[in-house]
Formats: C-alpha cells, structure tokens, sequence
C-alpha cells in the first residue's frame, strides 16, 4: 500500500521519490502500524499525504498510552522501533485525541544532495 502511494505521487503529481526515500516511509509504516496494532486495544488508521515535497505518516489508535522512546542501548534486544523511526523522520509527534492517540511522522520524498536520509545536514 505505501509502494503503491508514493508510485501515484510521482506519476500523478510529478514530484521525485528516492528508492531510499521509499523504504524509508515503508519503514516508518511498518513500524508505526506495528506498534498501534500491538499495542492498542482496538482499530488503528493509518493516514498517508504529502504536503510540501514530504510524505506526512499518521497512525491513529485507540490506547491512550503514549509511546515512550527509550534512550539508545545496543545492548537492548529489541524495542528500538521509535527510535529508528525517530531517526529516519524530519519531524515526530505525538498527540493526544479525545480517544486514543495519533503519530504523525513526517519524511522529505527526495534525497536531500550534502545532507543525511531525512533532510538535516550532517555535523
């Protein structure tokens, strides 16, 4: 579904999609979806829109537990989907709804020349 997305916004709407740009929103989804299903007790929605040359991912569900990034640990076996989510977006929130909560992540469609996979220069 995501492929599928990013295919009819390059073809539809003419703006540039990166294969690295592409796994990388298949990740986000993969992960962010993940984690709702998981973790949730009921539905989730999964919102993708472009706006301004980014793929905004929004994942709604109904627990009213708000995710918690752990600082890095590469000793930790799993639970390191936020912060690799984190790391791949341009921008992460997290909002309360009157039920449940929603991300929203968002990521540049095309690779940024001098800068890293999500659109910030390098240090």
């Amino acid at each position: 579904m995501t492929r599928d997305f990013l295919e009819s916004v390059q073809a539809e709407h003419g703006l540039p999609v990166s294969d690295r740009a592409t796994g990388m929103v298949q990740l986000v989804v993969s992960e962010l979806v993940t984690n709702a299903r998981k973790y949730a007790p009921g539905p989730c929605l999964l919102t993708l829109s472009v706006v301004a040359g980014s793929v905004e991912v929004m994942v709604w569900d109904s627990s009213t537990t708000l995710p918690t990034v752990q600082p890095p640990d590469p000793t930790r076996i799993g639970q390191h989907g936020l912060e690799i989510v984190m790391a791949l977006c341009q921008s992460f929130e997290i909002h309360r709804e009157p039920v449940g909560k929603r991300i929203k992540a968002t990521l540049v469609l095309a690779d940024d020349p001098g800068g890293d996979a999500a659109g910030r220069q390098m240090m």
